[in-house]
């Protein structure tokens, strides 16, 4: 059975694993989220998990004299993009609220890249999701910036905080994969490790 290490500090995607009974450790690594030009919108966040996956697995052969033996890295990122348009993390409260603007009656994809990295090799893939708010008004986006400050979230909002709950019209694909992991993917994918 491969030992899991999540190469990411989100505690989105730690409690996905938690809720599917995955037993993981967290090694987290910083990387910068750059990107060649010319890639899709699926092959920018299979590259940005790439680089996490690798910072982490440089540091496991480090600390454990150059073998990955039954280790599993996995690493996850998730880019929102709407008119052909990634939207990152807002920087700040103003962008925070021109970005859910920019959202608000509209459908946008949600596409989440991850790679894991184990002795036999890498799986690598994407899945997208297609969101769709309602209208929100200048009240309800203020409001939840004010008090879920979602600037660490690309898109400015969490699925499952109060805008998802009041403000999401419609969700075609994987719910969890809009909250930072397609769990179930993984979970087949790490069966094919193991098998």
């Amino acid at each position: 059975m491969q030992e899991i290490i999540l190469a990411s500090k989100s505690p989105r995607r730690k409690l996905l694993l938690e809720w599917a009974e995955v037993v993981f450790d967290v090694i987290v690594k910083h990387t910068e989220e750059d990107y060649p030009s010319g890639l899709s919108f699926s092959e920018v966040a299979i590259h940005i998990a790439r680089e996490k996956a690798l910072a982490v697995h440089v540091h496991v052969k480090t600390a454990f004299q150059g073998s990955l033996a039954n280790k599993t890295i996995l690493a996850a990122d998730t880019v929102v993009v709407l008119d052909e348009t990634i939207i990152g993390k807002p920087t700040d409260r103003a962008d925070a609220i021109r970005i859910l603007q920019s959202l608000s009656g509209r459908e946008h994809k949600v596409i989440t890249g991850v790679v894991l990295l184990h002795t036999g090799g890498e799986i690598a893939f994407a899945d997208i999701t297609v969101v769709s708010f309602h209208k929100l008004t200048d009240e309800q986006i203020e409001y939840y910036v004010d008090k879920y400050e979602p600037y660490d979230k690309a898109g400015a909002y969490a699925i499952q905080e109060w805008i998802g709950v009041v403000g999401i019209r419609s969700v075609q694909g994987d719910f969890y994969n809009v909250m930072g992991l397609p769990v179930s993917r993984v979970i087949q994918a790490l069966d094919t490790i193991n098998s």
